[in-house]
């Protein structure tokens, strides 16, 4: 066991440590929410991050997302994931794509990965992304964020949660997102996301949603439907 996963154990067990090592996952958008994640995952040892984003930094970040600083203002977000990842562990592949997901690139960047995680801030591209996580067979960890609250749910290849939560037709106005917001949504799709990795049981089908304003927490279980 390396020194610096000495402090997983006993929450994780050396094997399960180990198996972090041989996992790769694609974080897409290294915003707020990716950011976050691709900091959390770094840590506990998840040995390759693919860090998707076609954004660069901009003054307007910097209330929330992880990764801006203002010596990288107008810098690709995605190399500054690598950057940071390589500062905590060299020994962690990093894979810088600075493309923004659509749907000529889906299924190509989520290919070869054992799960992939949702740090979008967008109806159509989160569509698209259940589209190629679908057509390719691997889960992915929804997160999203607006304001005060935050949401996580863990979606199977074809389940259809994307079109339960955001039917046709819906949008959203309110672009406000508080500090905290992204780091607990984060939190919680990591946590996700490191017992799929190792085989712990999760729960699928069910939405956690947070809201910080009234300080409430709702697990609220979704009718799904695989798609044929």
């Amino acid at each position: 066991m390396e020194r610096r996963y000495e402090r997983n154990i006993p929450a994780l067990s050396d094997q399960e440590c180990r198996l972090l090592r041989s996992k790769r996952v694609a974080v897409i958008g290294c915003g707020g929410i990716g950011g976050y994640l691709i900091e959390l995952l770094a840590r506990i040892g998840v040995g390759y991050i693919r860090a998707v984003d076609g954004d660069v930094f901009e003054e307007s970040n910097f209330n929330r997302q992880l990764l801006s600083e203002q010596p990288l203002m107008g810098r690709p977000k995605a190399k500054a994931a690598e950057a940071r990842v390589q500062r905590i562990n060299p020994r962690i592949e990093v894979e810088p794509v600075a493309a923004y997901l659509d749907s000529n690139n889906a299924k190509e960047i989520v290919s070869g990965c054992d799960l992939v995680l949702d740090g979008l801030d967008n109806i159509r591209a989160r569509r698209i992304l259940a589209a190629a996580c679908a057509e390719v067979g691997v889960p992915y960890i929804h997160g999203a964020i607006s304001g005060w609250v935050a949401q996580v749910g863990i979606s199977m290849p074809g389940d259809g949660l994307i079109d339960v939560l955001y039917p046709e037709g819906v949008s959203f106005r309110d672009r406000s997102v508080l500090s905290f917001a992204p780091s607990l949504c984060a939190s919680v799709q990591a946590a996700l996301a490191v017992k799929m990795l190792i085989g712990r049981p999760v729960e699928t089908g069910t939405l956690y949603y947070f809201d910080l304003l009234n300080q409430e927490f709702e697990t609220i279980k979704l009718d799904l439907g695989k798609k044929e």
